[in-house]
């Protein structure tokens, strides 16, 4: 006979359904594609976004600029034009995404990706060095100046605003000794000139488009079977098979595309991708790879999350902040070198203009949360897009130069909004 009260009667019939819940029964939960579906819609309705306004950002400039100017946007050589357009501008944002997932900024990104072309130019032109000893020279300059900027926001507590707004000022001054008042270096260098101006063979495109698109199956299709082998919470595998399906058409259509002859003359052949994009391709691989799959990105979130708690965890929050300056520094001595090769030459005013405020503003576009903590190397990809997309198309528009600036700071304005409005949900939601 049993001595069990029916309170606790009860709370033995229900043990099993409440412990279910209250475990970690979510983690080995198998959904089908309406459950997951719904948990994406609320997601997305707590604020978490992600790259979904980049993407319909994307949608809506193309439809836009492909109405107005029909017979020139969408053809293979503007599109081509247009990727090698945002080349500079999304290599600087990259960077930069490291920066912003700790909430801090960096104002002298653009001035510093001009500091190391110009070291690069002096090092070619000057000393006579050969291109891969002047891109090392740059790189390495980037690498300073990203430890000394981590060194006073993390050590001496200098709010990096105020320091990177110094630098801002005073490296212009540097790459104004190095080239000099009014002075040019050209960049002449077949290699260097190479990564803006020249194309890969068109074989070694769709070989290089079909290992990314099978490696990128491989690897999703791995980690969903070692999930689902662990009992773990894992997506449908015809959602898996999908977004799979949509990279490779992408990966494909665009090679597609730009294998395409587009030589204005018969006389010459002009086909193939840009050296450059494959140069973007491989940083976005790394830094992806960096924030998602290694310790490090996970302590880079955690630190933008609640760097107080970050710390308890034993996490080194001051190695992680001067970290992330000196990636965004290197990634700007990389966007510089790219500059250079796009224009053949390096001035005093290169990096000063708007290269910084459109990286931060592709960040912000790309999905990236000035807050910290939210973010990933995607984000400067598909941002770097957007800015791009309005300056060709306001460029085949004929459009003042004014009325461009206009429409991009207020395209960077409504990103941020956006960034603001989905934290007070995310906020408001307990995520």
């Amino acid at each position: 006979m049993s001595t069990d009260t029916p309170k606790e009667q009860g709370a033995m019939k229900s043990g099993p359904v409440r412990m279910a819940d209250a475990d970690f029964a979510a983690d080995r939960r198998q959904n089908d594609v309406a459950g997951a579906l719904r948990d994406y819609w609320a997601q997305v309705r707590s604020g978490d976004l992600g790259a979904i306004p980049a993407i319909l950002g994307i949608v809506a400039l193309v439809a836009l600029f492909t109405a107005l100017r029909p017979e020139t946007f969408l053809t293979d050589r503007n599109i081509a034009n247009l990727f090698t357009q945002a080349l500079p501008v999304t290599i600087l944002a990259m960077g930069l995404v490291f920066v912003l997932l700790l909430g801090e900024i960096d104002l002298s990104a653009g001035v510093t990706s001009g500091v190391c072309a110009a070291v690069m130019a002096k090092l070619i032109v000057d000393s006579g060095q050969p291109w891969y000893v002047a891109v090392l020279g740059a790189v390495v300059t980037g690498i300073v100046i990203g430890t000394a900027i981590g060194w006073l926001v993390a050590v001496i507590r200098i709010p990096s605003f105020v320091v990177t707004l110094a630098l801002f000022l005073g490296l212009q001054g540097i790459t104004l000794r190095l080239v000099g008042e009014g002075g040019t270096v050209p960049v002449r260098d077949d290699v260097i000139v190479a990564l803006a101006n020249k194309n890969m063979p068109v074989a070694l495109g769709w070989a290089l488009a079909a290992a990314c698109a099978a490696g990128y199956a491989a690897v999703q299709l791995w980690r969903w079977r070692q999930q689902h082998s662990r009992g773990l919470s894992v997506k449908p595998l015809q959602m898996v098979v999908a977004r799979v399906a949509v990279v490779a058409a992408a990966l494909l259509g665009g090679t597609l595309l730009l294998s395409q002859d587009r030589a204005p003359s018969p006389l010459i052949t002009l086909a193939g991708i840009p050296w450059g994009v494959l140069l973007v391709g491989v940083l976005l691989i790394a830094c992806t790879f960096v924030l998602g799959r290694t310790p490090y990105g996970r302590h880079v979130y955690a630190v933008g999350g609640n760097a107080e708690a970050a710390r308890r965890a034993g996490v080194n929050v001051t190695r992680i902040r001067i970290s992330v300056f000196m990636i965004a520094s290197t990634l700007a001595a990389i966007a510089g070198i790219v500059a250079a090769s796009r224009l053949n030459s390096v001035t005093p005013s290169s990096g000063a203009g708007n290269d910084l405020l459109y990286a931060v503003g592709a960040a912000v576009i790309g999905g990236t949360s000035l807050f910290g903590g939210r973010g990933k190397a995607r984000d400067a990809v598909l941002g770097g897009l957007v800015i791009a997309i309005i300056d060709n198309g306001l460029g085949l528009l004929g459009t003042k130069a004014y009325l461009n600036f206009l429409i991009t700071g207020s395209v960077l304005l409504l990103a941020a909004s956006i960034d603001a409005l989905a934290r007070r949900r995310r906020s408001s939601a307990g995520r």
